[in-house]
């Protein structure tokens, strides 16, 4: 590591080891990025249902919880990777805005992006599979507006 100025007399860091380190791109840092909410998706399934099973956490200072409520497990879980933290954060603002759905949503998101991997193992490109769930949250969304008529 150096250091070093630009022309306005700024600092700024030169990372050597930079170059060793490879970058995953394309289908390879897609399939990262899949695999890391499945994690987390795997996880809390588990949680849902009538049998569902309650999980131990430990904190990093030794205390214990047994919870099987979504929120706690997500707030408590350490998550390493950016798409992983955007899932903890999606089943925030789910709590903040709705008070509940907090795992139901993680789960939906994982269960979509579990079935998006192998749209993508068969070679179908990332923004086809992007617009066929957009079309079918519409033809979902007009479902529910029928069903809202009935009733």
């Amino acid at each position: 590591m150096a250091l070093a100025f630009d022309e306005y007399g700024r600092s700024f860091v030169i990372v050597r080891e930079q170059e060793s380190k490879s970058r995953l791109r394309g289908i390879d840092a897609q399939k990262a990025n899949i695999a890391a909410v499945v994690s987390v998706f795997r996880i809390l399934r588990t949680s849902l249902g009538p049998k569902r099973m309650d999980k131990m956490l430990q904190s990093p200072d030794g205390d214990i919880t047994i919870t099987n409520d979504g929120a706690t497990i997500l707030e408590q879980m350490d998550v390493d990777s950016q798409i992983g933290k955007l899932m903890v954060e999606l089943s925030r603002s789910q709590d903040y805005e709705i008070g509940d759905g907090t795992t139901g949503v993680v789960v939906m998101d994982g269960a979509l992006l579990e079935q998006a991997e192998k749209l993508l193992e068969r070679g179908i490109h990332p923004i086809r599979v992007v617009e066929g769930f957009e079309i079918s949250s519409r033809i979902a969304v007009d479902h529910l507006e029928s069903l809202k008529q009935i009733v």
